[in-house]
């Protein structure tokens, strides 16, 4: 793997999404990200096992529509993205909330 192509994986996934049903799905060993809208589910899983090291069964994806945001009388739009939800082997995990 090339200097440009590690670089793009690092890219690929934005951040983490922390949510109820998020947490809901860590039990179950699935992780949830946000990643670049134009990511097929082969780089997601490339670039899942490069950043944390770890080694993937599943991954479920979903492009996550535009919402309005009214604050007071201006109306504004929150962006989309794709949402990925990762679902890990049993001998592997994600730790999202380090101890530092």
């Amino acid at each position: 793997m090339d200097k440009t192509e590690k670089y793009r994986l690092l890219n690929l996934v934005k951040r983490p999404i922390i949510t109820d049903k998020s947490t809901k799905l860590l039990e179950e060993n699935q992780y949830s990200f946000a990643v670049d809208r134009k990511s097929n589910k082969i780089k997601i899983k490339q670039a899942i096992e490069y950043i944390f090291n770890v080694k993937t069964k599943k991954i479920n994806t979903c492009n996550i529509p535009i919402k309005q945001k009214r604050i007071g009388k201006f109306i504004g739009i929150k962006s989309k993205y794709k949402k990925a939800i990762i679902t890990l082997h049993d001998e592997y995990s994600i730790n999202l909330f380090p101890e530092n």
